[in-house]
């Protein structure tokens, strides 16, 4: 939801600006998949690049944890009979615990970087699929404006893609409420007042400059 919210105000905003600076729907057509691929693009790299950078750095904290687990044991499993009893749990049964979870190296690395660094190691973070994810739903938000640049032409097309681009917000921002808890005509006004002043300034600004006064 958050990526499809991304791409349908940013690319709202480029097709109504584009929109308002010519009457060529060629060129709207073309900024506006541009704009979509270029947006889709960038947001899976730094996506990518994200999630790899978080995967190698828990990856990092993890083999730290192995290798000292190797060279001290005891001081480890100190370590986790404090943070057991820290919890609640008395000193004797803390110690119980603490060496049954340290009698097994694969065991005692999975319980200390859960415990000490919060990490599960089997699940580091996935790039790739981070990555798709974010292309995908934001290529679909980007294309909801230009949807009727691709059909028609002219003053139809700009009202339709203010219409499409309304009603999309709307439905966006409903579906926004069931991660963020707010009422969800909060959240579908909200989303839909951030795109419309978007693309009006936008238009506006593309209506003032015109195509003959860039460059």
């Amino acid at each position: 939801m958050f990526g499809i919210s991304d791409g349908l105000v940013s690319n709202t905003s480029l097709v109504l600006g584009i929109a308002g600076a010519s009457s060529a729907s060629g060129l709207v057509r073309l900024a506006g998949l541009a704009g979509l691929f270029g947006g889709a693009f960038s947001m899976a790299a730094g996506e990518y690049i994200s999630m790899r950078a978080q995967s190698e750095l828990f990856q990092r904290e993890i083999e730290i944890e192995r290798r000292e687990i190797e060279r001290r044991p005891e001081g480890e499993l100190r370590e986790l009979v404090h943070l057991y009893e820290t919890r609640g749990l008395p000193p004797d049964l803390a110690r119980q615990v603490a060496k049954e979870m340290m009698s097994n190296p694969q065991t005692a690395l999975e319980t200390h970087a859960r415990e000490e660094l919060g990490i599960d190691p089997s699940s580091t973070g996935k790039p790739v699929q981070a990555a798709v994810s974010s292309f995908v739903t934001f290529a679909v938000g980007a294309f909801m404006p230009l949807l009727p640049f691709l059909f028609s032409r002219g003053t139809g097309a700009t009202l339709a893609a203010v219409a499409i681009a309304g009603v999309s917000a709307l439905i966006v921002g409903g579906l926004l409420s069931l991660f963020t808890g707010r009422d969800w005509w909060f959240s579908a006004l909200r989303q839909l007042l951030i795109c419309a002043a978007a693309g009006a300034i936008t238009f506006g600004l593309g209506s003032a400059i015109g195509v003959s006064g860039v460059g």
